[in-house]
């Protein structure tokens, strides 16, 4: 009985730590690197943190990470936005449009590649951790929000495809796209 305590213990703790160890963004995820590798991108030094005084108000906000390519490269990729995006568990809690309670959700993280004029190429999600809506990581789904440039907002079911089953995390990438492509135009 006493063995069995232990080894029930050590399984949670062993849970418990990879479940923390879980919770930092991959800023290099080999997805991104392939996409730049195609883009002609092969020296990551290249790749700078935008370190704005202008980000560093919004760090809170932002949950990820701005990034300025300084090589040319042949698809002409010139900024990155690597973040997560938190969705809310099944039944774990009611944000229809914007989720902030990061207690009660699971999360996924995700790239945008802009180009020079700061409109979306690419729209990659490359860890999804959420238990519903991994509809969102289909690469036709995600194509919708190519040429996004902040002039207009985006609307599911308007422009942007609703997802049945998909609800909230629909809704939370969307609104992650339209806020981080307002704050890279808003940048000088």
């Amino acid at each position: 009985m006493n063995l069995k305590k232990t080894i029930l213990s050590l399984i949670s703790a062993i849970c418990f730590v990879s479940a923390l160890a879980q919770t930092s963004i991959d800023y290099q995820p080999k997805a991104l690197l392939k996409t730049l590798q195609k883009a002609g991108i092969t020296d990551v030094s290249t790749v700078k943190e935008l370190t704005l005084p202008e980000l560093k108000n919004l760090q809170q906000t932002l949950n990820g990470k701005f990034f300025k390519i300084e090589t040319n490269n042949v698809s002409q990729y010139k900024y990155i936005y690597v973040g997560r995006v938190n969705s809310c568990r099944a039944g774990g809690c009611s944000i229809t449009h914007s989720v902030n309670n990061i207690g009660d959700s699971e999360y996924f993280d995700y790239y945008i590649l802009f180009d020079k004029n700061k409109t979306v190429r690419v729209v990659t999600v490359f860890n999804y951790q959420a238990t519903h809506g991994q509809e969102v990581t289909a690469k036709g789904w995600l194509k919708q929000f190519i040429g996004h440039n902040g002039s207009e907002p985006l609307k599911v079911d308007k422009n942007i495809d609703a997802i049945s089953g998909a609800t909230i995390s629909v809704y939370a990438i969307t609104s992650d796209i339209e806020m981080k492509t307002a704050i890279l135009v808003k940048l000088r």
